[in-house]
């Protein structure tokens, strides 16, 4: 059973507090939450920051790289002086500094068909900051299978995408919402997509995408407004247009 608000939280949190769509109640269960993020990198930084600093109760974090320089422009959880620690490590230290109410778990270890049951079990939402196709893949197969919503977001270069996958829950005309299947049904073959070493990526551009993952956790977890549940988010930086698509 959560445990109330203590009089340090209901401080923290008062501009959460005030909000109608989510309260005390919201608040509570965002205490109450168990996150797990896939990636401490370009978008799981800035959600990881936005999610402590929300009160999730409980973050697990899953990142099996170590720090480089060339990550710094855009992975924001990462002091230069890290440079070589493992991000999950780094990740922790910054987020404890942030909220230090929060338990953070970590994982410093590649997803994959062999673990990924594991990972997730016993989470209220998985968000998706991983870089290949193939991880994405294997992640919203555990999710779908165990019936957790995934926030799933994408960047390149100027471009970025944002959805929500729930397959499992059904729509109000009766059907279920669309699989990560559903959205790519071929994947590429294995190295046939660019790299963000290779064409790079802005990195204020995997702030904004992060933090619109963070704010996706956030409605479903509280159950305040309406999440990308069968609809696209597409992000042009380059002109600041934003889309959406039903899908």
């Amino acid at each position: 059973m959560t445990q109330p608000l203590t009089p340090s939280e209901i401080e923290r949190y008062a501009r959460h507090l005030v909000i109608p769509e989510i309260g005390g109640p919201g608040q509570l269960k965002l205490k109450a939450a168990r996150v797990v993020v896939l990636g401490a990198g370009g978008l799981g930084a800035p959600c990881l920051l936005y999610l402590a600093a929300a009160g999730v109760g409980t973050l697990v974090i899953v990142d099996d790289d170590h720090v480089s320089l060339s990550n710094l422009q855009r992975q924001v959880l990462h002091p230069t002086q890290t440079i070589g620690a493992p991000k999950v490590e780094t990740a922790k230290a910054s987020l404890s500094a942030i909220n230090d109410a929060i338990q953070i778990e970590t994982h410093a270890k590649r997803l994959s068909a062999d673990n990924a049951d594991d990972l997730i079990a016993g989470a209220d939402v998985v968000v998706d900051g991983s870089d290949s196709f193939e991880t994405r893949a294997t992640l919203a197969e555990a999710c779908a299978r165990l019936k957790l919503p995934l926030v799933s977001a994408a960047v390149s270069v100027w471009d970025g995408s944002l959805t929500v996958f729930a397959p499992f829950m059904e729509r109000t005309d009766g059907g279920f919402y669309p699989s990560y299947s559903d959205l790519y049904p071929i994947a590429p073959e294995p190295g046939s997509l660019p790299t963000c070493a290779q064409v790079g990526v802005v990195g204020a551009l995997t702030g904004m995408l992060g933090t619109m993952q963070a704010m996706e956790t956030i409605k479903l977890v509280t159950g305040a407004g309406e999440p990308l549940l069968g609809r696209l988010l597409l992000v042009d930086a380059r002109t600041m247009r934003f889309e959406t698509l039903d899908v």
